[in-house]
Parts: structure tokens; sequence; C-alpha cells
């Protein structure tokens, strides 16, 4: 009996770019050629929840990995150069950042190493939580319209930490693009130097070396394969250093997408509507004929309550009594929130931010251990003074904030009496008590906001600038139009009349011309160049160990998805070993080929290369052999992933005199091959296949792991060990088909015609256009029901 369960086949609308299986759940991620992003279920191969393509992020999706708690899947955009880590509960984007080129391939892994040292760092990581409060949320009735997110709480955003336990997310692309991402989100480093175009990476768990297949190409030669072990000897050397540096500037950068994203809110929180007074005295002035100005002609009403028919008919006919009032409770309303989102998020997020920042300086300053992955103090010291300056700018904000509120009420107050007395309608007593006080403030009000400035009006298009608060919030490098007004201050004059303070690095620049914006991106670019020092310092200490010419790869295959080609990288976690499988068809098209090197670039391995004779390679039962069946039917390999450190998942393919027995989905033990003795002796100045025929030979004979994948070309196997699981797909890119490798697959002779109905490629094939209106219907209910189904899948991760 087969020793596989088929669960599910699909046929799907899309062909299929890339699928990747969860390494903690029985689900597998798809993107297809429409630029989707799917999640389905390995059960019946049920759609969780789809990401469509969106114009902000790209629609070319080129590669998928899983962070390895299964909790982030990262997937990578050619067309606008993106990485995107998305929310496997919710399909929601959570952070994205742009590369250098486009990315080829992508590897996400999770260091094992364990140390006292490391230890120690893990129980402690939490310390930050004693000294600072816990970060409020975001408000939810701000629908975010920026980039990055679509609806976003700040739990969330910290949610992308996950883990203390080291993990790095390795992106590889053309050009000899790669870098390493601690936590998938802070560069660690960019490696220089790698040839060619990255097809497949595998950064071991010991961090000691990265195991890259590059595809080189010349102007008169077929593209050739190379496998490349490149020497990462200092993350391994300083793992506890690089996992507290990598953590704290992890915390940063979620710390900066949490003050952008408040930045967003409080944009979202100043209305347009605080505009219209300036808009209405500015249409106001061009229109009107007498030459008096508009202060002279308010200060009038005030004093005397008398106005001219022009300014009676701005405010009787177009800002009118009602539409005064609303604008009034308009602007308390988003001065407040814009107010309280200071105070209770950007403030607690600039001293979260200090208090990190402070701790990475401490840690530079320890230059026996950190010295070597690259903390420049100094670059620190720059980014502490930026964040200070931020917070500055933050306070400023609340002053002008408190002010605006106090003279809009002030002026509104009188306004709305004196429009009542020019309409005749009754004036509440309250409102008619007016202090000379009140008449000084409301006259220093005019005088200060309603001057006509041609100046102005040459850069802006208009002359008044009576709303101060909107400035702060325009992401424009321009100076502020209306800057706060420091005459008089003290503290200033002392700071400007004193030599020795002037320059102190204790004092925050406050730039007070520019806008919040303006020093929020100030702050991002010296923080970002704080961060990429140790990434240029680590990069550099890579050194290549190995670089093997393989085969060349012939013009034919060039329509190939290049995604799903061999080779293909395994790191063995127990003996410290990378792995790499590949086929060379053009050479010897019914042999697989598996190379090995330790981890450690320095160690030497024997039998470092064999060959797999997949000539005769299934035994057949008696059964089959008397129904006539050939017991010696010859196979090559269409692809092959690596199952777990001792079996490799395989398809084959009958030869084309024997093409009637299809396709076939195998596991190849590697004990066997492992143990052979002979030694290949590599001529370097060769490539692999010119000396191919003294590569040992191991043959390999299957007794039940294996079965005919009837009525399907299949061509492409991705599988999960841990979860026990594989998706095979056809080399049309469009029928899938899932299988659980460990169970005893008895029901299928009960259920035939469920087999059947599930095979039938011909009936599939006929009708995509339902099957995708079918799929489409299994997303109905957005992310709650997605929601629901990864919570109706916990039992299957537990069993």
């Amino acid at each position: 009996m087969p020793a596989f369960r088929q669960v599910g086949e699909k046929q799907l609308p899309n062909p299929v770019l890339c699928m990747a299986w969860s390494p903690k759940r029985d689900l597998i991620a798809l993107a297809n050629t429409a630029g989707e992003l799917l999640l389905h279920r390995l059960a019946n191969f049920q759609r969780v929840w789809s990401l469509p393509p969106n114009e902000n992020t790209g629609k070319e999706i080129t590669a998928l990995a899983w962070r390895p708690d299964g909790k982030i899947l990262a997937f990578s955009l050619g067309d606008t150069k993106l990485v995107v880590l998305c929310d496997a509960e919710k399909a929601e984007i959570l952070h994205l950042f742009p590369v250098e080129n486009p990315v080829s391939c992508m590897h996400w892994m999770e260091v094992l190493e364990e140390s006292s040292i490391l230890n120690s760092f893990y129980t402690s990581e939490d310390e930050s939580n004693l000294f600072l409060p816990k970060l409020p949320t975001l408000p939810k009735s701000y629908s975010t319209t920026s980039k990055i997110f679509s609806e976003e709480k700040s739990d969330e955003i910290l949610n992308l930490l996950g883990e203390v336990r080291l993990n790095i997310l390795v992106l590889g692309g053309g050009s000899g693009f790669v870098e390493l991402y601690a936590y998938g989100m802070y560069k660690i480093a960019t490696l220089p130097g790698v040839p060619g175009t990255c097809r497949s990476l595998c950064l071991s768990s010991d961090l000691k070396s990265l195991s890259i297949i590059t595809e080189i190409r010349s102007a008169d030669n077929d593209p050739e394969i190379c496998y490349i072990q490149l020497d990462t000897g200092l993350l391994s050397d300083c793992l506890p250093e690089v996992t507290r540096m990598a953590r704290k500037f992890t915390h940063i950068s979620t710390l900066l997408q949490y003050l952008r994203l408040s930045l967003t809110c409080m944009c979202e929180a100043w209305e347009d509507i605080l505009m219209q007074m300036d808009l209405r005295l500015t249409k106001f002035v061009q229109e009107k004929n007498t030459s008096t100005q508009v202060q002279d002609e308010f200060l009038e009403l005030l004093l005397w309550g008398q106005s001219s028919p022009e300014l009676q008919a701005l405010l009787m006919n177009q800002l009118t009594v009602k539409g005064l009032k609303k604008l009034g409770q308009s602007i308390e309303t988003s001065y407040s929130s814009i107010q309280k989102l200071v105070i209770s998020h950007l403030q607690s997020g600039s001293e979260a931010l200090l208090y990190h920042l402070s701790e990475v300086k401490g840690m530079s300053l320890w230059k026996q251990k950190f010295q070597p992955l690259g903390l420049n103090s100094a670059a620190i010291e720059d980014a502490i003074t930026a964040v200070g300056s931020f917070t500055l700018k933050a306070n400023e904000l609340l002053q002008v904030i408190d002010k605006s509120m106090k003279n809009f009420k002030a002026f509104f107050r009188w306004l709305y009496v004196a429009m009542l007395r020019m309409s005749e309608e009754h004036v509440p007593p309250e409102l008619n008590k007016m202090t000379q006080k009140d008449i000084a403030f409301v006259a220093d009000f005019l005088s200060e906001h309603f001057s006509e400035n041609e100046e102005l009006f040459d850069r802006k298009g208009k002359y008044f600038n009576v709303e101060r608060v909107g400035q702060y919030l325009k992401d424009e490098d321009e100076d502020l139009v209306s800057p706060p007004n420091t005459k008089g201050n003290q503290w200033l004059k002392f700071l400007q009349e004193s030599t020795h303070l002037k320059e102190s690095p204790l004092l925050f620049p406050s730039y007070s011309q520019k806008s919040l914006h303006f020093v929020k991106r100030m702050m991002e670019g010296v923080i970002e160049l704080c961060l990429q020092k140790p990434a240029e310092v680590i990069g550099k200490s890579v050194k290549q160990a190995v670089c093997l010419s393989l085969y060349t790869v012939p013009e034919s295959s060039e329509n190939t998805p290049r995604l799903f080609e061999l080779p293909s990288l395994y790191n063995d976690k127990k003996t410290n070993m990378h792995y790499g499988v590949f086929c060379m068809p053009e050479i010897s098209p019914c042999k697989l080929y598996l190379l090995r090197k330790f981890t450690d670039p320095c160690r030497p391995v024997p039998n470092g290369l064999m060959a797999i004779d997949l000539s005769n390679v299934l035994r057949h039962s008696i059964d089959d052999d008397a129904a006539g069946a050939s017991s010696d039917c010859v196979y090559s390999c269409q692809d092959a992933r690596f199952y777990d450190d001792e079996t490799l998942t395989v398809v084959l393919r009958a030869s084309e005199e024997e093409e009637n027995r299809g396709r076939v989905l195998a596991q190849l033990p590697l004990g066997s091959a492992l143990s052979c003795e002979e030694e290949f002796n590599w001529d370097p100045s060769l490539r692999l296949d010119q000396q191919s025929g003294a590569i040992p030979v191991k043959g390999l004979v299957l007794e039940n792991q294996w079965r005919d994948l009837e009525n399907m070309k299949a061509q492409f196997v991705a599988v999960n060990g841990i979860r026990k699981v594989a998706c095979v797909l056809s080399s049309n890119l469009r029928h899938v088909r899932v299988y659980e490798m460990d169970v005893e697959d008895e029901e299928d002779e009960e259920r035939p015609e469920s087999q059947n109905a599930s095979s039938d490629q011909d009936g599939l094939e006929e009708t995509p256009a339902i099957q995708g209106e079918a799929e489409g219907g299994e997303t109905e209910g957005g992310g709650q029901r997605a929601k629901e189904q990864l919570e109706s899948g916990e039992a299957l991760e537990l069993s």
C-alpha cells in the first residue's frame, strides 16, 4: 500500500509561481502570476485567505519565506523592489522595506545554538518593561491611508519582534545582491562579491556559513550554475553580542514604525475644515474693492461694532452663524485629538526610543565585545540627539495647539456675538459680557494673525495663515509659514549669549523653522545611518570559502520557472552539514546528485559528492508484475526537496518509452547513499558536468515509499517534514495535490469515487473559471473567517 494519503486537490485559475509550507501549521502559502498571495489549509486544500495585489506595494511576487514561528510570512515584489512582512492570521501587511535589487530567493532561519550567556539574555530581555510604560494602542477610529498599513494597532506592530531567539531572513537577487535581516526587519549584513544571480540560499543554524546557488551568465556561453559557500564566522563567534544588538535595533525599528503611524493618525485628526477660515479670508481680500486692511476692518468691528458691507457679506453669507459654530467645534475637536496623540503616543514612543538608543550607546562603549560588529558610539550619539530634537518639536506643537485653542475660543466667541447682533438675534447674557482684557486679547490675535503678507501670498497663493497647527503636519521641506514667536524668550537669549552652551552636545537643536514631519524624516535618516554601519562591517567580514562550478543550463530551459528549479539547499542542524541536491539532465538524466559540506568551512567532508541512480529505483509488488507492469522502469528526477535530515522527496518521470506509467511521488532514504565510501577527486579547473563520469554512484530500490500520480503531469513539489505534508504542482503550474506523507492510505480502496473525482485532471481543467469563483466564495467573510479557520487548525498543530 502507498505510504501517503491524498487529502486535497485543486485546479487554480492562475499559474503558481511560489509555494511554501508553514513550519508550525498545516498551511501552505502560494503566490501566483496575478500577484495574489494565497493561504490554503491542508484539509481539502481549503483557502483561508487571499491578499490581492496592491498598487502601493506591488504586483509581481518573486519569493516567499515563513518566519520560523509560523506567525509572519515574508514575500518579495520584483516590480517595486519591496520586501513585505504579512500577518499570517489576518492577511494584513505589518511592515515593508525597500531593497536595491529585485529579490529572486529568500530563506528565513532560526539560530539553535545554546549558551549560558544567551540563556541569561533571553531571561533578562524584558527589562525595558520595568522602566518603560506600555505603549498605548492607537485609535481604531482612524483608518490609515499610508502605504504601509491598512488598519493597524500598536500591539500588532510590536508582535513583529516575535521570539527573543535570533532568526535571520536572508535575501538574494541579481548582481550579487545578498542581505541578512535580523528578525526580518533589521539589516544585519550586506554581503559583497557574490557573482551572478542568486537562485537559492541556506544559512546554517549555527551561523558559521551561508550556502548559495548562483547563475552566472556570460555573453558567449550558456548560463552556468555554481555552488558558493561563504564563511560567516563573525556572526557565529559573536552570537550573544549579535543577538543583543539585533534585538535592540529591531526594537528601534519597531518604535520608528509606531511613531510613523502615530503621526499618520495625527494628520487624519487634522481636518481640512480647519483651513476654511484662511481660504475664505483670502478670497475676501482678492474680491474686495476697498483698500482697507482686513485686520483694520475686524478691529473696527471689535471697537465700534460696525463693519463694511463686504465684511458683513463675508460673515453673514459665506461663513454664517451656524457655520461659525460648527467651525469652532471642529477646530476644538481636532486640536484635542492631536494633543492627545502627541502626549500619549509621540512622547511615549520617543521616550522608549531614547531608552533603547541609550542602551545601544552603552553597548558601543564596550569596545572589546561590540566594536568588531561595527557599533559606533558617535553615530549613536547623533541618533540620540535627533530623537531629542523630535521630542522638542513635539513639545513645540503642544504649545502651538494650546495657544491656538485659547485664541480661537476667544475669537470665535466674540465673532459669534457680533454676527448675532448683525442678524438682530438674541444674544445670551453669558456671552454678552466682555471685559477689557478679553478685548485686548482679541485685538492682539487680530494684529498677529490677520495682517496681509505679500511675500506669503507669492509663496502659497494666499494671504492668511490663521490656522497654525496644520503646517507642522505637512510633509514638506519648506520652512514653516508662521514659526513660533520666540521674541522675549529668556532661555533662548541666554543660550545665544553663552559661548560655552551654544555648542554643547547636551542640548538638543530645536529646528524652530521646520515642521514636525521634516524633523521626523531627519531623525529617521540619522538612525538609518546608525543602523547601517554594523551591516557594512559584518558584511566585509564575510569571505568566500568555496566556489564550485556545477553545470550549464541550456537556453531551451529559459521558460522554466526559476523559483522551482533545482538545485535545492538544506541545512542538517544535527550534524551541522549543508546539503545540495541537483540534476544534470543533459549529461545523465537518470541520476540525482548530492553535494555535502560542513557548515564550518575549515572542516573537510568525506564523500562530499555522490550520485543516486534512479534507473530502477521502484520495486513493484507481485500483483503489479502479474498485471504485466514493468519492474525495471527507467525514471528521471523532475524535482527534489529535503523532507528531513535523512529523506528526500522527489517527483519522478518515466522515460519516454514508459510514459504510460506517468509521474511518481517518492521518498528517497539517504542513509544508504551517504554510506558510500568512495571519494570523488574534484578538479577545480573543470565544471562538474565535464567530470561527471568519475562521480561515485549509489543505487536505490524503494519498497513502498512511493505512489503513482495518476492523471497529473506532476513537475514540482513542496514539503514540510515536521508536519509530514507535501504539495505537488503540475507542469502547467495550476493543478495541485496535497498529501499526508506518513499515514497509511487505507481509505482509498473504500472510496474510489472520491479518488476518481479528485484526480480527474481533464474535468478540472474544463472548469477553471468556475473553480476560481468557488475559491473566491471561500474567502467571503473576510478576516474573521480566516481567523476562525486558523484557530480551528490549532488541534492539528497540537496533534
